[in-house]
Parts: C-alpha cells; structure tokens; sequence
C-alpha cells in the first residue's frame, strides 16, 4: 500500500464506493496521482458525485466555482487536506 494516513485511506474507500470503482482497492490509488485527466481518469460527473458523497459524510460543501477545486481534486492526498481542514 502506498504511505497514506488513516484519513486519505477513508476518503479512497470514499472514492471507490461513491463512484462504484469496485475493480479498485484502496491500495491501488497513489495518494499522489492525478485523480482526473489521467491517474484514476476520473470526469465531471465523478466530481458532482465525489462531491456530494464528501458533503455527506464530512458535513461540508464543495462548490464548483471555489477558484481552487482544481487544486482540491488534483489528488487523494489534497482532497484529503481539504477534507481534514473543513470536516465537522
């Protein structure tokens, strides 16, 4: 498995069951790969749908006009510093 903490693995177990990747495990995500163009090849619809799932269980909303979602959603590592910062 590559070196994630307990929060990047929760939120790739996320990713996997929000999106029905069941062809993927938790280990096979690079904390560091691109998750859209490339890497995990994930499109917009998968954002709405990571989004929604995200806001659900951290109790946050990510909104599509936030000038950094593309920095957000460029990886599971900073999708999850994200995540830890805004949780409730």
């Amino acid at each position: 498995m590559p070196n994630m903490n307990d929060l990047e693995i929760e939120v790739a177990q996320l990713i996997i069951e929000s999106l029905n990747l069941g062809n993927l495990k938790v280990d096979d995500i690079d904390p560091d790969e691109m998750l859209f163009n490339g890497g995990l090849g994930l499109d917009s619809i998968d954002a709405l749908e990571l989004g929604m799932s995200l806001s659900i269980k951290y109790g946050f909303l990510l909104k599509s006009d936030d000038p950094d979602i593309k920095n957000i959603f460029s990886s599971l590592r900073a999708l999850s510093r994200h995540v830890d910062v805004n949780r409730r």
